[in-house]
């Protein structure tokens, strides 16, 4: 088989893949939307144990209403409980709490609740994949600057078109940084991970934990990854936490490393579309 058929079969099957997933979501049968998504609440927070692992997230008990009984149940997050970790948490905070339909001892939680989900994501990356086996296609027949034009081209448009929204998201951040309460806060406990990979090599992740109370009152653990020097004996240190009111998991340590860090993103996004239209454009004079 040449080049040419295996490119159509890469295609044909992952369009397939992608009608077959659509079609799912159309009749309402996908893992997404199977799954129960309810908002719990935290009743009781754990501070984590200095020296003890990130794994698992802070520990909380949290409440939620069940849909089915109507009863409210009380569950933790210890133990096994998904890729996603409760890493900022106070009493009386909402997050989200799912499970699939008829398994509610297969719960999940997530920092924030969720929104119902139509479960488009693995179809869409199917006809991503569509996408590039086209290109690839069109290179290989009429050579490789239809490479340049079919990657550069729309990737350049779609970053355009998310522009205007990039540059608002960054200036709605700017102005919480700017508008942020201080708060004296205490890094309660540095917890430590080693990991080994196929090759033997040992990384040991660092993650500090500051306590800090808000002008409300609102007594915050959470994790603090940013802005801290020299973390591993970042233990019982005294910090100065600046933090959203309406939501202190919008948190940081450094608020100008924070206005730099917005500045360079984009940057970064600004570059990337003169890059990819230059792409574009230069395959175009190939031609």
């Amino acid at each position: 088989m040449g080049w040419d058929e295996s490119l159509v079969l890469w295609c044909a099957v992952w369009g397939v893949v992608a009608l077959v997933g659509y079609g799912m979501s159309l009749a309402g049968v996908t893992k997404a939307q199977r799954t129960v998504r309810l908002t719990g609440r935290i009743e009781r927070v754990r501070e984590p144990r200095h020296g003890g692992s990130r794994k698992g997230g802070i520990s909380v008990v949290v409440s939620y209403s069940d849909p089915v009984s109507g009863q409210e149940v009380t569950v933790t997050n210890d133990g096994e409980r998904g890729d996603t970790i409760i890493s900022c948490a106070w009493e009386g905070r909402e997050i989200g709490v799912s499970h699939p339909r008829g398994r509610p001892h297969a719960y999940r939680f997530s920092n924030t609740p969720e929104e119902p989900s139509r479960g488009l994501g693995w179809p869409s990356f199917a006809v991503f994949l569509v996408y590039v086996g086209l290109v690839v296609l069109a290179a290989v027949d009429r050579g490789w600057p239809w490479a340049l034009i079919g990657f550069g081209g729309p990737w350049a448009v779609s970053g355009a078109v998310h522009l205007p929204g990039a540059v608002r998201a960054r200036n709605r951040r700017i102005e919480r940084l700017a508008a942020m309460d201080s708060a004296r806060g205490r890094v309660v406990a540095v917890l430590k991970d080693v990991s080994v990979d196929d090759d033997g090599h040992t990384s040991t992740t660092i993650t500090p934990v500051v306590s800090f109370t808000t002008r409300e009152g609102t007594a915050v653990t959470a994790y603090c990854t940013a802005n801290l020097p020299h973390p591993a004996g970042a233990y019982g240190r005294d910090v100065t936490v600046h933090y959203t009111s309406a939501d202190p998991a919008e948190f940081t340590l450094d608020r100008a490393a924070e206005h730099r860090s917005e500045k360079r993103q984009m940057t970064f996004h600004v570059l990337a579309i003169v890059v990819l239209v230059a792409t574009a454009v230069a395959g175009a004079v190939m031609l």
